[in-house]
């Protein structure tokens, strides 16, 4: 029986558009994962930190959209701060060709950044 894996989708929320066509990605191939995130768009507090990371716990994988905005997303680079302690899969997949970053931040150390493609996400989600 195919099991359903939870992936948590980090992303800056200047990019949730691009956060929205991923999902619809996900379901247009009728893949057997479910996602989660937690965007905000007001600061964090220690309780969206502390939910932030119950969601990760539970998760299997995660995504981390990445564009030029990726460097200043505080929340999505504690989001992936938090995928590491914990021991959570992360893989990260460039938002378009055109809006990729010159540099990456220090929490992409180790990280293998991908296009955007979907024999790209669905390897990753394969070995979840």
């Amino acid at each position: 029986m195919a099991r359903n894996h939870r992936v948590f989708i980090a992303f800056p929320i200047e990019d949730e558009r691009t956060r929205d066509l991923l999902v619809g990605q996900m379901r247009n191939n009728n893949s057997p994962f479910k996602w989660t995130d937690l965007s905000v768009k007001e600061p964090w507090t220690e309780q969206w930190r502390e939910q932030c990371l119950t969601r990760i716990k539970g998760c299997d994988g995660m995504i981390a959209i990445v564009s030029s905005n990726t460097a200043k997303a505080a929340g999505q680079l504690y989001e992936m701060r938090m995928a590491r302690e914990v021991g959570i899969p992360l893989v990260g997949i460039y938002a378009s060709q055109q809006n990729r970053p010159s540099s990456l931040p220090a929490e992409f150390r180790d990280v293998r950044v991908l296009d955007w493609t979907w024999p790209n996400i669905s390897s990753f989600l394969s070995r979840l």
